[in-house]
């Protein structure tokens, strides 16, 4: 099909998967039918989320998810990225409402991928402790034992390094506490909780099993060897910290002495072979050295005693979030982890990658999609072993500390009536992925 850029999308290989993505607690809704998590005791303190919103209906998907399930298909994907929510398997009958979703995907043979945890945490359960990792082993176990069956590919965590970051470094996220670097053992625990998931799933008959972790390219805000070395360690905080120990088995230099525990047995668990690895992407981040001052980035406050601090991004567009455009990032990163991994890289799958822009005929989004799936397609010709694509997301949602100001669907929602209508984006998509049939 013909597209902003006067050339139709070139052709993926077959069998590539494509997909959308979403997330329990940001559109199920339903919380009286589930326990509460730790983002449930978060959105009720007062200031921590911009709208004053909670997540207690969001999109009610719980109750609308057939409607979804038919958008899925009529989009023409052939794969559905979601969350099972910790909180609501714990609950009488919480794996019920996720059969009927996985019964209903497959009779619209849209392959079901759900990821086992994507932030929700049970509200009695706290990852600076290390035997919530062997919790949520025991939790992925029972999940596995009812929808295995039709359920083939996994996802073990979301994000860790987000989770760790913003909701345990900084406080900006649910739990919100501000630990900085003393936040380093929740990034083990997440990814000693990964391995042994691995394990449980494997014991269960899983055969293709993947984890989604969010990379970007770091940029030195210059050539100055402070600005370097600043933008080396947040790139190592943010990408190889969560990337080597599960495809290499150790830590870079200087972290392994930071962790609790038994690191050196731990990071066999860690390192379990996984079929493919899955990248969240959105953006560069432009690094250089700390500035002694707090800087507001993102609406995320950088503390002053950070070592490196967060530059703008000048010379490219932004979205509605005021995240930089910038669609070749995502083929340096993939290049990246290619030099950088070796055979040691499993088949890689995008696991994220989308905008916030407000209204329904939605060209900005539409352009940003073009972009990244072009540059895609360049990692692909550079010899990345890309399997396949996910936008995030389906519908526009809860959006963490955000609340519903930001909207990130293809299909817009009115929270006030609940009604869908699908974006001027759902459907050039459509069309994209009738032109690779």
């Amino acid at each position: 099909m013909a597209t902003d850029a006067g050339t139709p999308i070139p052709r993926f290989p077959p069998g590539f998967l494509w997909g959308v993505s979403t997330s329990a607690h940001q559109i199920e809704g339903a919380a009286e039918l589930r326990e509460p998590s730790v983002w449930d005791a978060f959105t009720a303190e007062p200031g921590r989320v911009k709208d004053g919103s909670t997540a207690a209906v969001a999109c009610d998907h719980f109750h609308r998810h057939r409607e979804d399930v038919a958008l899925l298909a009529d989009l023409g994907v052939n794969a559905y990225r979601f969350s099972v929510s910790w909180p609501r398997v714990r609950s009488e009958g919480g794996l019920d409402f996720y059969d009927r979703l996985v019964d209903d995907l497959c009779a619209a043979d849209v392959r079901p991928v759900p990821t086992l945890f994507h932030w929700d945490l049970p509200a009695d359960l706290d990852w600076l402790d290390r035997d919530t990792a062997a919790r949520f082993a025991e939790y992925v176990a029972l999940v596995a034992g009812r929808l295995g069956d039709r359920v083939s590919r996994w996802i073990t965590l979301n994000e860790p390094a987000e989770h760790t970051l913003l909701g345990h470094a900084l406080g900006v996220h649910a739990p919100g506490r501000r630990l900085l670097f003393d936040a380093l053992p929740v990034a083990h625990h997440q990814l000693l909780a990964h391995g042994l998931a691995v394990r449980a799933l494997r014991a269960a008959g899983a055969t293709d099993i993947g984890i989604a972790n969010s990379h970007g390219p770091t940029w030195a805000a210059s050539t100055e060897a402070a600005d370097v070395e600043a933008a080396d360690f947040y790139d190592l905080l943010l990408n190889r910290l969560f990337a080597d120990p599960l495809l290499l088995g150790r830590y870079p230099d200087g972290i392994e002495a930071l962790m609790p525990g038994d690191v050196e047995a731990d990071l066999k668990v860690i390192a379990e072979p996984i079929d493919w690895y899955g990248v969240n992407y959105y953006a560069p981040t432009r690094v250089g050295a700390p500035q002694g001052t707090e800087i507001d980035f993102g609406g995320v406050t950088m503390p002053a005693e950070l070592p490196f601090s967060v530059r703008e991004i000048e010379g490219h567009p932004v979205t509605d979030f005021g995240w930089p455009v910038v669609p070749e990032g995502l083929t340096e990163v993939l290049t990246a982890f290619r030099d950088r991994y070796g055979d040691r890289l499993p088949p890689v799958v995008i696991t994220e990658n989308g905008c916030s822009y407000p209204g329904v005929d939605d060209q900005d989004r539409i352009a940003y999609l073009d972009g990244h799936l072009r540059a895609l397609h360049r990692a692909l010709e550079a010899g990345v072993d890309v399997r396949g694509y996910f936008v995030w997301s389906l519908l526009d949602n809860f959006e963490w500390a955000e609340g519903y100001e930001r909207r990130f669907g293809l299909v817009h929602v009115d929270y006030a009536t609940q009604r869908r209508t699908p974006k001027a984006s759902y459907r050039w998509l459509r069309d994209v992925l009738r032109a690779q049939r």
